[in-house]
């Protein structure tokens, strides 16, 4: 199972949650004060693997795959929205007895995480957040060229024949540090065959239906405001540029910024030590 599983690269052991009738992997790391990590697409906890092989030695690091990516169930048939998504992390925070920790969220990570943060904004204690958003980004001149494609009645095609999603956008949104063949393998495999892949292509289309969504919860924010924020941001980021770093620090009362300019979409991926030693200095200065 999962041959082509880079265990050097990513030694941990395997856990699971059943939700939905389906099993979440997801990995459980290190001891101390708890640090969970939620991903975006098309990635899977893989891409925090090394942040997380250097904090574990102080802090117990729990990150998830969200059904459909990674190494967790990945149903043809199943409700991959992304509110769903928050729904199962609920769930997982709550059955797991997880409380006052520190919420690390990445790309769609930011509206699936910090949604279930609203809703329990006791459990967490405060936020690292890279190159994410959590507003409705429909009148933004580059949403508006996305969405064009979006609508395209061969996105499904792409997603879910060509793999388009990891094989093609994910290299391209790296900055200086490009993403070896052998580590892109990583992130393409797990989509396998076209029946898995709808976990992707759900994303995608999340981007077009979903922006009412997204707004709420900037709406909602206030229940989160007050918690420290600290920002890692790839600057080289062609999706999620730096003016989403301003509008998103401006909603955090006690924000603390770092950006990456060597850094595309992915600094963990890219960057992973500066990453880790910034988290670290963070946690430590901050509770």
């Amino acid at each position: 199972m999962n041959k082509w599983l880079n265990k050097a690269e990513y030694p941990f052991a395997a856990n699971y949650f059943i939700v939905n009738g389906q099993k979440l992997h997801y990995i459980d790391e290190g001891q101390g004060d708890t640090i969970l990590f939620v991903h975006g697409t098309p990635s899977w906890s893989f891409d925090m693997r090394n942040v997380i092989k250097n904090l574990s030695k102080n802090y117990r690091c729990i990150a998830i795959d969200h059904i459909g990516f990674g190494l967790s169930e990945k149903p043809e048939y199943y409700d991959y929205s992304t509110i769903n998504h928050s729904k199962t992390l609920e769930k997982f925070v709550v059955e797991l007895g997880l409380k006052n920790f520190t919420m690390v969220v990445h790309d769609f990570g930011g509206p699936i995480g910090m949604n279930m943060a609203i809703n329990y904004p006791e459990k967490v204690k405060g936020f690292v957040i890279l190159n994410s958003w959590l507003w409705s980004c429909k009148d933004d001149p580059g949403y508006i060229r996305l969405s064009r494609v979006l609508k395209s009645p061969l996105l499904p095609f792409l997603y879910k024949y060509l793999n388009f999603s990891p094989r093609f956008i994910l290299p391209r949104s790296f900055g200086d540090n490009k993403l070896s063949r052998s580590l892109l393998s990583q992130y393409t495999r797990p989509f396998a065959s076209k029946t898995e892949r709808n976990g992707t292509l759900a994303f995608a289309l999340s981007l077009l239906n979903d922006q009412e969504w997204f707004e709420e919860l900037w709406r909602k924010r206030e229940n989160i405001s007050a918690k420290p924020a600290l920002f890692i941001w790839g600057t080289k980021d062609a999706f999620i540029t730096p003016s989403y770093l301003e509008k998103f620090a401006s909603g955090f009362q006690n924000a603390t910024i770092n950006q990456m300019d060597t850094s595309g979409h992915f600094p963990q991926e890219e960057n992973p030590d500066l990453v880790s030693k910034l988290m670290r200095e963070w946690i430590g200065n901050t509770y």
